[in-house]
């Protein structure tokens, strides 16, 4: 291999350039790929995601030398590039097919170090028909025909000075198209460092020497045959690959040909209609996805163009990719690929045949064996009559047939991130400029810049599916049967603009009859949020199983918040209701105050201390106890439901309180009630509702005992237990009962310091409690047949409906339940 030196011959501005598919690839100072384009996906077959953020060594072995293989292409490229090279290096692709590739590698010196930025392109269609020409930005390009009447073209890839600064500014600013995808000001350091380096040229024959410019990709076209009887196309067929694609000569793909596309109308100068192409791209940016919603977009898409682009326009997307379905695994060229017509737009003042044809919403498979893959464009300058119904059958759409007649059609497809969301066509009506490949290539650049919007409104569709089916998992489903308290929750997730939240509630049946409620609110919206309110939320029923007091199970919440994330925030009212002794405890921490309905029917916001929220850290928290009479009725929301947009908080939380809560009620029926009062459509926020009605437990259905710390006080909890029972008429249930207290005040008269209560509640099933000071919870275990031992809880969980254990703020207290006959 010799070094090909950089010629000092400056390119003229001639405005004659060769138009070349360009690979690009930048090798970072770490020696891992961290740029490959599709140029690099053509030519060498590794797909970018398989490339990049790896080392470069290996990728694409040297084929010549002595020793074939040993050496890597872009190793010898580096040991080439002092500050610039140019030459041809034979290699090997990712399927072991030898490329005769030509290269042009430039050192280019980043924050981070030095990076070798290699422009390559494939050799063999260069010397076999040579380069394809283009003259100017307005004049289509041209390409010989065949090869050349002596053979081969001679190809030197070459590094040439610009002589004219103007031409240098065209010629950097169209290779810079095809440059790392980098901000803009880090774009302009690599171009400033090629420059004077030597732009990328190619010398024909010895004799001419042309700078290189990269040929469009997503804007190539597939064109068809003119008809020379009757001027019109023939009928469309699929396009045939790329040359560079085939694995070699086929029978079945026909030839490409260069095909004659009309020039734009003499009444329009070609810089208008740039200028006009300029004006619809930058209309399509500010006006298209102003929102995450797919129609909404693609209406905005269809609005943008017509009809200062086409008369017709519609967006067609792969139904499974925006469906609540699972995306589908095989590629899109199987069986049949499911489309969906979500937004139409045309000029027609009769718009019944359009509607019919084309009604939004509809489904249309789509065979592969006879449509054109979504991925692939098409243009047809002029539908001829006889071959309209063949060219909507091919569309898989046969009621468009009778419109398309002497109209000019444009179809492009939407691809974004790598992935084929559906397509898009256009329609002018006969009178007007039949599309070229001008228009096709601006179609396809309006389908490009919209198809980012639409898979960002796909992809905010899976994350709001993912944050909504995760926040399902974690909520209750059902609120708990707790003796005293009747209990309902409700919950409404916000608009489909604002994803889901961290709201969530719960209720916890707590030692002594009562029961904890609770309303939260994790700020923010997304994935994260309701991930966080997860953690949040078994992080409070863990703690409410301690029986915590509210305020300090509200300071243990906030310094795990800070274990989590200095970013976790959240609001919490914590209340425990106590039936016994009628008193509700609550500490707040940042959360909309609750409200309290009398049983009188009198409505207030209860004034408990705010509190900052849960992850602020360093503000104590504050626990109140009221009175709560029964018959009281307890709300609890987040602010979703009480936030009106243009209004205060606090007008929401007035009608939240005006609302008349009737005895008869069911707490089904408040919770509906409340909704359909307060919550209204312009509220976008999700919204967290719990209600509770509170019923107390009757004085007469309750018996309580301390005994004292002597072994001998078991007899006497059994006498008390069978009179209780024989008060309550439950004589039925008095031998098992006094089994299981006998076993259960045993153990707590073993371990207890200073003091064992027994306690026995007859709230539709017959409660039994024993507490003691020692906060070990007992362990159930297998007893042998010789251990004199280790059988009460096994007894207490064999022959009792429901049993636990939990602690307390002191001490610990085990229950049973026993079913009441009958």
């Amino acid at each position: 291999m010799t070094r090909l030196p950089t010629t000092t011959t400056p390119l003229a501005a001639t405005g004659v350039c060769a138009l070349v598919r360009l690979a690009v690839l930048c090798v970072g100072p770490d020696g891992d790929v961290s740029y490959w384009n599709r140029g690099a996906e053509e030519l060498f077959g590794h797909r970018w995601e398989g490339v990049f953020g790896r080392p470069a060594a290996g990728l694409l072995p040297h084929t010549a030398g002595r020793h074939p293989g040993e050496q890597d292409a872009l190793e010898v490229l580096d040991d080439l590039t002092r500050s610039a090279w140019a030459g041809a290096l034979p290699t090997t692709d990712r399927d072991g097919g030898v490329k005769d590739v030509v290269w042009w590698s430039y050192r280019i010196m980043e924050p981070a170090g030095r990076s070798l930025l290699v422009i390559a392109a494939n050799a063999r269609p260069l010397r076999d028909t040579g380069p394809r020409l283009a003259l100017g930005d307005h004049l289509l390009p041209y390409t010989a025909d065949g090869t050349t009447a002596r053979g081969a073209v001679r190809i030197t890839p070459r590094l040439a000075p610009v002589a004219d600064p103007a031409h240098a500014e065209h010629l950097t600013g169209r290779l810079g198209s095809v440059l790392p995808r980098v901000s803009a000001g880090r774009l302009d350091r690599i171009v400033r460092q090629i420059v004077p380096l030597g732009y990328p040229a190619v010398e024909v024959d010895g004799t001419v020497l042309l700078p290189v410019l990269p040929e469009e990709y997503g804007t190539t076209v597939a064109q068809h045959p003119v008809n020379p009887a009757t001027g019109r196309t023939a009928r469309p067929t699929r396009p045939a690959p790329h040359p560079e694609l085939l694995p070699g000569p086929r029978a079945d793909v026909p030839a490409p040909a260069l095909v004659p596309v009309a020039a734009p109308s003499p009444s329009l100068a070609p810089g208008h209609v740039l200028d006009e192409q300029l004006a619809l791209l930058r209309e399509t940016g500010a006006k298209v996805g102003t929102t995450l919603d797919l129609e909404t977009t693609a209406r905005e898409l269809c609005a943008v163009t017509v009809p200062r682009f086409a008369d017709f326009a519609a967006v067609l997307v792969v139904d499974q990719l925006f469906s609540d379905t699972e995306p589908p695994k095989d590629d899109l060229s199987g069986d049949t690929i499911i489309a969906r017509r979500v937004a139409v737009a045309h000029t027609d003042t009769t718009p019944g045949p359009w509607a019919a044809a084309l009604p939004e919403g509809e489904l249309i498979p789509l065979p592969a064996d006879s449509t054109p893959r979504l991925g692939e464009p098409l243009l047809v300058p002029v539908i001829d009559p006889a071959l309209a119904r063949d060219i909507a059958l091919d569309l898989g759409v046969p009621g468009l047939g009778p419109l398309l007649p002497e109209r000019s059609m444009v179809v492009v497809p939407l691809t974004a991130r790598g992935t084929v969301l559906g397509r898009m066509c256009f329609l002018r009506h006969p009178g007007r400029r039949p599309f070229d490949a001008k228009d096709a290539a601006t179609a396809a650049e309006v389908a490009a810049r919209g198809a980012v919007h639409l898979d960002n409104a796909r992809l905010h569709r899976l994350e709001s599916r993912a944050a909504a089916t995760l926040q399902r998992s974690m909520m209750p489903t059902r609120p708990p049967r707790i003796p005293g308290v009747r209990i309902a929750h409700h919950y409404m997730p916000g608009d489909r603009q604002a994803q889901v939240g961290g709201d969530w509630f719960d209720a916890i049946q707590l030692p002594g009859g009562r029961v904890a409620l609770i309303v939260g609110d994790v700020m923010g919206h997304g994935l994260l949020s309701a991930a966080v309110m997860g953690q949040f939320r078994t992080s409070v029923i863990t703690m409410a199983a301690l029986d915590l007091p509210p305020a300090q199970l509200l300071r243990h919440l906030d310094n795990l918040a800070h274990r989590l994330g200095a970013e976790h925030l959240a609001t919490c009212v914590y209340a425990v209701y106590d039936p016994i002794h009628r008193s509700l405890t609550l500490a707040n921490a940042g959360h909309i105050p609750p409200v309290l309905a009398r049983h009188d029917g009198r409505s207030e916001l209860l004034q408990i201390p705010k509190g900052a929220p849960i992850g602020v850290g360093g503000v104590p928290f504050e626990t109140v106890e009221i009175p709560v009479p029964d018959g009281s009725w307890l709300v609890l929301c987040t602010d979703g439901l009480v936030e009106v947009r243009g209004q205060g908080i606090d007008a929401g939380l007035a009608a939240l309180c005006s609302n008349v809560i009737e005895p008869q009620q069911t707490p089904e029926d408040v919770c509906e009630q409340i909704l359909s009062r307060v919550h209204s459509d312009d509220r976008r926020d999700d919204v967290a509702l719990l209600v509770a009605n509170f019923q107390g437990i009757p004085p007469e259905d309750v018996a309580e005992w301390r005994l004292a710390m002597d072994l001998s006080d078991v007899r006497r909890a059994r006498a008390l237990t069978r009179e209780q029972l024989a008060r309550w008429g439950l004589d039925g249930l008095s031998d098992l009962t006094e089994l299981l207290v006998s076993e259960l005040v045993t153990n707590a008269l073993r371990v207890a310091s200073h003091e064992v209560s027994l306690r026995l509640m007859r709230v539709g099933k017959l409660l039994v409690e024993v507490s003691d000071d020692d906060h070990n919870l007992p362990q159930l275990r297998r007893a042998d047949a010789d251990d004199e031992e280790g059988r009460g809880l096994a007894l207490v969980s064999n022959l009792s409906r429901r049993w636990g254990t939990s602690r307390k703020a002191v001490g610990k207290v085990v229950w049973f339940e026993l079913a009441l006959p009958g």
